[in-house]
């Protein structure tokens, strides 16, 4: 199955996090790139999750899932080795505006989380729609020494002149002019 790519903007939504192992910690810890609006829900918790929850002042319970938990929740990630309990969280999101993934488990995700580099507004996601997460990471790692180190820069003086310039097709054409000279300099 292929998975449509999309950025979603993740501000005032809350998402859900349930399990407290080493999946889940790398999960929260990919989540954090982009929000904190996480809360995290586990009977355990490894040290690593236990820190990282700490640091970033994040919510969280030490008990099991209750149905009813994501009645409000955007996004919930279930990192639990119980294919029961995924299932049954599927379903429920199903009730709900409330997408899920399923560590590990495709058949109960309505999105995949994709290998990706992020340099500051760059972002660049990978996916083999769960083929092969290995080789998404090692062409992350490939396309991570691609970009040059002043991209940053560059995108920050892309934004300011997009901010500053009235619409029109002038300001796209200048902005694809700079775009194109940029990357014709690598």
């Amino acid at each position: 199955m292929n998975y449509f790519p999309a950025f979603i903007k993740l501000k005032k939504k809350k998402i859900l996090i349930v399990g407290g192992g080493k999946i889940a910690h790398d999960k929260l810890l990919h989540l954090l790139d982009f929000s904190q609006n996480i809360s995290v829900i586990s009977l355990t918790f490894s040290d690593d999750m236990m820190q990282s929850i700490d640091t970033h002042a994040l919510s969280y319970e030490k008990r099991a899932y209750k149905s009813g938990d994501i009645k409000d929740v955007a996004l919930v990630i279930v990192a639990v080795d119980n294919i029961k309990v995924q299932k049954e969280i599927f379903e429920e999101s199903q009730n709900y505006k409330c997408l899920c993934n399923a560590v590990d488990s495709v058949e109960y995700c309505d999105f995949i989380f994709p290998s990706y580099v992020k340099k500051n507004d760059l972002t660049i996601a990978i996916s083999t729609s769960g083929s092969s997460p290995a080789l998404a990471k090692y062409l992350k790692y490939y396309f991570e020494k691609l970009i040059p180190q002043s991209i940053s820069i560059f995108l920050q003086e892309m934004k300011v002149l997009r901010e500053t310039l009235p619409k029109g097709r002038e300001r796209m054409k200048l902005l694809d002019e700079k775009a194109k000279k940029y990357i014709d300099k690598l």
